[in-house]
């Protein structure tokens, strides 16, 4: 099957919320994302407006999809603009020392997983960071926790590299997200 990989329209926040949600029931969900399924699910159809409308725009955050020839979403890569002028929108609460990107909210359908499909999002979304201007990204980077070695081998195998920075994971439990990263260049 072929899909296409695009950005997200303002109009599709109840599409957006159903994949967010299916991706909050994979079992992978609690070493994958932050918050619960029971939490989004909680969430005001308003949030979900602003959410899809923000990514839309693509100023600060661009949601990219995967789309199958039937309609089907089947994945999704968020990327957030982080640049050191801008802390407000600094990711985790850090200020980054240059301008990057960072994606987060990386979700594929079990059922499309090995089929290219994380590839050609990572793509598209890598591709979207390194168009921007004003000033330009230097990196683009992304947090695994540790204990998610599936995406941690994708994550190499596309050329991300471990930078060495880790951050306390969400919760009491001791774990860590650890930062990899590809260069400009």
């Amino acid at each position: 099957m072929d899909y296409m990989m695009r950005a997200v329209r303002a109009d599709e926040w109840q599409a957006v919320k159903r994949l967010r949600l299916d991706a909050l029931r994979d079992p992978a969900a609690p070493v994958a994302f932050l918050g619960s399924y029971e939490e989004a699910a909680a969430w005001p159809d308003a949030f979900w407006q602003d959410r899809t409308a923000t990514a839309a725009e693509g100023r600060k955050v661009r949601q990219f999809v995967a789309e199958s020839s039937d309609g089907v979403w089947v994945g999704t890569v968020t990327v957030l603009v982080e640049r050191p002028e801008d802390a407000e929108g600094a990711g985790y609460g850090e200020v980054p020392a240059v301008a990057q990107g960072h994606l987060v909210g990386v979700f594929v359908r079990p059922e499309v997983r090995g089929s290219g499909v994380s590839d050609a999002l990572f793509r598209e979304a890598v591709d979207w960071a390194w168009s921007l201007s004003g000033p330009r990204l230097e990196r683009v980077r992304l947090h695994v926790h540790e204990n998610n070695p599936r995406a941690a081998a994708f994550y190499r195998r596309f050329g991300f590299v471990p930078s060495g920075h880790r951050i306390p994971a969400p919760g009491e439990r001791g774990e860590w997200e650890l930062e990899y990263v590809i260069e400009r260049g």
